[in-house]
């Protein structure tokens, strides 16, 4: 189990995902190696890992939410193969089992059915599809993520950390090119890899590195999560809102939602349930008090429908393999 100093180490890193250990180290109040050997000995544990990730809208993409309704006994095959699919961000089971909830990137262009249907396998497991738009994710990334697992820190804290970099992309995202694939993988596999390990598997200078990982990052192209495996942090139940809420209201309604310590993810989504949220709680009664008191609590919701997720199968670019996060070329 982690502690209040892994607690602050993983929220500086939300905060910022390339921060030094020194200034990791600084805001968690213990030393440079201290914080250096704390976060290897997470990482080792695949408890959580730092990701470089690309903005699906560089490649003219959007996101769709996709929840595919099949029977119990057929679902684990093709929830498997769903998993190791690169355009798919995040895929998991929920409703006991018989419902597959997963994130893809396809263009807004391309039909609907054409996102996922042609390309599910051939099954007799599949009951029933739907796929609706990703329209808006809500909240400051890195400072609306799932704070669940403790470590607060202060305003002046994460502004030590984030500096001055601007909280929204300056410019359209940055062309990518073949020359950047290199750098890309080693990001998507260690999104805090150095300049200097960045420069051995491109080839390039570090100075150079150093720029183009500033091009790509101020202009939103390339992006940093970090995943947690909440399980191992003694948050076993996690849930999907679906969440029905008035146009004039949408705004602060996700906004205020996405502050909430229990959201790992608010967005607004086409369909019937215009709101998506992934909350993380400790188990049935903290889900309870959540929902009886805190999204009670906010003005403008008009109805909600859960979905308890039963088992995590991949989150942006890792799977769960044997209780642990590791990269999908590894599982």
């Amino acid at each position: 189990m982690t502690d209040e100093v892994d607690g602050k180490i993983l929220r500086a890193l939300q905060c910022a995902p390339r921060a030094s250990f020194r200034l990791i180290g600084e805001v968690a109040g213990v030393s440079e190696q201290t914080a250096a050997r704390r976060f290897h000995a997470l990482r080792r544990s695949g408890v959580m890992r730092v990701v470089g990730l690309v903005d699906p809208a560089v490649h003219g993409d959007a996101r769709w939410v996709a929840r595919i309704r099949c029977r119990p006994d057929r679902v684990g095959p093709l929830a498997d193969a769903l998993a190791r699919r690169p355009d798919i961000a995040y895929a998991g089971l929920a409703s006991g089992g018989s419902e597959i909830i997963c994130v893809i990137s396809a263009p807004v262009h391309v039909p609907r059915d054409d996102v996922l249907l042609r390309q599910l396998p051939k099954s007799a497991s599949v009951l029933d599809v739907s796929i609706d738009l990703l329209l808006h994710p809500f909240g400051a990334p890195g400072r609306s993520d799932w704070t669940g697992h403790g470590g607060r820190l202060t305003p002046e804290q994460i502004q030590l950390l984030v500096g001055e970099r601007p909280l929204t992309p300056v410019g359209p995202p940055v062309r990518l090119t073949e020359e950047d694939a290199p750098l890309l993988d080693a990001l998507a596999e260690d999104g805090r890899a150095s300049h200097t390990q960045l420069a051995d598997v491109t080839g390039w200078s570090t100075a150079r590195v150093a720029r183009r990982l500033d091009a790509l990052e101020s202009s939103g192209a390339l992006l940093y999560g970090v995943e947690l495996l909440a399980a191992r942090l003694g948050f076993a139940l996690s849930a999907t809102l679906w969440l029905r809420v008035a146009p004039a209201r949408l705004e602060r309604v996700g906004e205020e939602l996405a502050g909430h310590d229990e959201v790992a993810f608010a967005a607004a989504i086409s369909g019937d349930s215009n709101v998506m949220v992934i909350a993380v709680c400790r188990d049935n009664e903290d889900l309870y008090r959540y929902l009886s008191m805190k999204v009670a609590a906010v003005p403008g919701i008009d109805g909600y429908s859960v979905s308890i997720r039963v088992h995590t199968l991949k989150q942006a670019t890792s799977l769960i393999s044997r209780g642990r996060l590791v990269p999908s070329a590894f599982a």
